[in-house]
This record gives structure tokens, C-alpha cells and sequence, in this order.
């Protein structure tokens, strides 16, 4: 039974400080959540998924890239490893400037039975040089699964076969396998750590496969796994012709059209370095993040003082001289538990936890800076070329 006076404690904190014991409560039940529904998300890595899909449907990986000569090479050698017969792979040139092209043509001619190259020169106007290439690519195959991927993700040789087992046997439509970060400094692992405790709170991996959960939907660039049949059931990637975050939205649009979608762990099977440190991830990052909001700076907004509240504040309470230390270090708590969690499939450290403060303020910065920078530009630069504002706000997908 706990002391009397540690009751009234609490109870006066609660009075005085109601909105730390708000965000503590939101904290415990989102963690508790996600200690109840991890579990259950397949592990591919576990023996009973070492298996190959029934009746041996086809697939073709189409994996698009501009000016990627530094890691394609790396990617399609990883893709040629896999142990998986009845697999083809669709390299697209999209207008690279650099030798992406030469590089994909050697080794088609080294494996032409297994790789083929599309080049594309011109972006017709409406598109997106990415949403373009794949498009492009899908349209010239006619394998019963599409694997959509990034130039540079590498994969282990049993990566598709596993996962097209998975999705085969659970007649999934599509099939997120999570990518592992690769890290090589301190600060990588703490602002991918985090984004992967955020990521808990933007869509519940427990919930993806819930056909009531539509807001719970997930689509990965380093592996967007779809039956055809879905993905021209939803219009492919023309109807994401000029979505910058399209694989979020080729997921949220399979979710609400009401077909099965799934996600999976498998530490170590599909594998990304995102960018180098800090400094590249917030590059990399303020191309692309605005669009996540669809370009609404209200939103935008209330993103970064949840952000400042929910992710910064605990800390902060922590170490002033208020009522509110008891809520902060339940917050903290459940911070540190939800970072051992993701880190089991991960790998990233739960110490990292204790850094959250810091990296929730770079990605607030990233947001703000995601934000001024379109808005100062009038549009975005992605992939070589210049799209107006206006323009992707009148071609952007729901948020919901």
C-alpha cells in the first residue's frame, strides 16, 4: 500500500501541474500500447518464415535513381544475390547526369536475364521524376508482385524471398519489411533513434494490418511490397504523380481503399545509410518534410509544439524546481522503455533515450527550417528539378 503522503504528493502535483500529468498519462498508454502490440509483428527473421512462397509467384524490384553511382552499384549486386528464382529487376535511369546509367548497363550485360534497364532523358510536366520512373517501370512489367525500393538499400540474400512468403501466405496486399539504419556515428543513432519512438505516434505497427485503423497506415521507399492487383486497383503511381512523400501516400492509399496491408521486422535484412550525421539528415530532410503536412503550415506548426510539449518538456521538468518531477519521470520512464522496445528490431541503444531532448529540438529546427525554406523558394527542388508550391499543393494526396 503506498504511503498516504505520497498520495496527497501526487494528488497536489496533479492540481498544480495538470498538463505534465497529461503528457505523462499520454506516454504511458502509447508505450503500454505498443508493449502489448509489438509482439505480435512478424519477425521474418525467425525460422518459421525460412520458407518460399507457395506457387512461386513472379516479382520484379524496380528500383529508380538519379545520379546514385556512389551506392547503385551496391544495391542491384545485392538484389542479384537473391535466392529467389522467380525474380526479375527493373533499374531506371532517371535522367541521371553522373554514370548511374553506364553502371546499370554493365551489369545487365553481365546478368541479362536478370536485370534490365529503362533510361529516361524527359520529365513530362505533372510528374515527379521518382512517381514518373516507377510508373514508367511498372507499366512495362507484368510479374503478379512489384517490389519498390531505393538505390540505395542493400539486401540480404534471402530479403524477398521471406517476404514474399510472408505477404503470399497472408494474403497481403502490401508489405512493408522495416529497413535497418545503418549508423556510423552517435548522432545518427540519436536522431534515427528518436524518429523511430516518433514514428510510434504517426502510425502504430500493430495496428497496420487493422482494416478499422485507418489512420495507422505505413509505406517505406526501401521497401513498398504490392500484389499488381492492388497497386492498379489504387491507380499505381499516377495517382501519385506529384506526391514527395510517395511512399507514405502509395500506404495510405492502399489503407483506405480497404486492402490488407501488413509490416514486418527483420533486423539486418534490408539495410540503409540514410545520411552522415546531423548535418546530412537535416539536408536530407528539409526537401521532403513539409510535404508530410501536405504544406499546411498550421499543421506544421502544431507538429513542432507537440514536438517541444511531448518530447522536450519531461526533460526539462525533470531538473526545475516544481511539482511537476514526478509526472516528468513517469514521461521519461515510458521514453526510455519505448526506445528498448523498437530497439530489439533496431539495434539502436535504449541509452539514446536520454538524448530524445536534443534530437526532438533538431527535428523541430529541421520542420521550421522545411517550412521557410519552401515557402522563401515558392515550391521545392527534388530530384534536379523545381516544382511550384502551388502546384503540389493542388496535386497533394489526403493526409487521411
Amino acid at each position: 500500500m503506498l504511503n498516504p503522503l505520497l498520495w496527497s504528493a501526487a494528488a497536489h502535483s496533479l492540481r498544480t501541474h495538470p498538463f505534465p500529468w497529461l503528457v505523462a498519462f499520454a506516454w504511458t498508454v502509447r508505450v503500454a500500447g505498443a508493449a502489448r502490440g509489438l509482439p505480435g509483428v512478424p519477425n521474418l527473421l525467425l525460422p518459421e518464415f525460412d520458407r518460399t512462397p507457395a506457387d512461386n509467384p513472379s516479382i520484379t524490384v524496380i528500383v529508380p535513381a538519379l545520379n546514385e553511382q556512389e551506392k547503385v552499384a551496391a544495391c542491384l549486386e545485392s538484389l542479384l544475390r537473391q535466392d529467389y528464382p522467380n525474380l526479375q529487376i527493373l533499374a531506371v535511369d532517371d535522367r541521371s547526369t553522373d554514370r548511374t546509367g553506364t553502371i546499370m548497363d554493365e551489369l545487365s550485360a553481365a546478368h541479362p536475364d536478370k536485370l534490365k534497364v529503362i533510361h529516361i532523358t524527359e520529365l513530362p510536366p505533372q510528374w515527379l521524376g521518382k512517381t514518373h520512373a516507377m510508373a514508367t517501370a511498372a507499366a512495362r512489367t507484368t510479374s503478379e508482385y512489384l517490389l519498390f525500393t531505393d538505390a540505395d538499400i542493400l539486401f540480404t540474400p534471402g530479403a524477398i524471398r521471406r517476404s514474399l512468403a510472408y505477404a503470399v501466405e497472408s494474403k497481403t496486399d502490401h508489405l512493408v519489411t522495416f529497413p535497418t539504419t545503418i549508423i556510423h556515428r552517435w548522432d545518427e543513432a540519436a536522431l534515427l533513434g528518436f524518429f523511430q519512438i516518433f514514428g510510434l505516434w504517426a502510425a502504430r505497427p500493430w495496428k497496420v494490418a487493422d482494416p478499422r485503423a485507418k489512420r495507422d497506415a505505413i509505406g517505406i521507399g526501401a521497401f513498398n511490397l504490392v500484389r499488381r492487383e492492388a497497386y492498379e486497383q489504387i491507380g499505381g503511381f499516377t495517382a501519385l504523380r506529384m506526391e514527395i512523400v510517395e511512399d507514405l501516400g502509395l500506404g495510405r492509399r492502399i489503407k483506405r481503399a480497404g486492402l490488407a496491408q501488413r509490416v514486418a521486422f527483420a533486423r539486418g535484412m534490408v539495410r540503409v545509410h540514410w545520411a552522415a550525421g546531423v548535418p546530412g539528415l537535416i539536408n536530407v530532410m528539409t526537401k521532403n518534410t513539409f510535404s508530410a503536412f501536405n504544406f499546411h503550415i498550421s499543421l506544421l506548426l502544431i507538429g513542432c509544439a507537440w514536438l517541444a510539449c511531448f518530447c522536450v518538456a519531461p526533460f526539462v521538468w525533470i531538473l526545475l524546481p516544481s511539482g511537476a518531477h514526478l509526472p516528468a519521470a513517469i514521461a521519461i520512464t515510458a521514453v526510455l522503455y519505448a526506445y528498448k522496445l523498437v530497439g530489439r528490431h533496431s539495434g539502436i541503444s535504449a541509452w539514446n533515450g536520454l538524448l530524445a531532448p536534443f534530437a526532438a529540438s533538431v527535428f523541430i529546427y529541421t520542420l521550421l527550417r522545411s517550412m521557410v525554406t519552401t515557402l522563401r523558394q515558392g515550391g521545392v527542388y527534388w530530384r534536379g528539378t523545381f516544382y511550384r508550391l502551388k502546384e503540389l499543393r493542388e496535386n497533394a494526396a489526403p493526409l487521411f
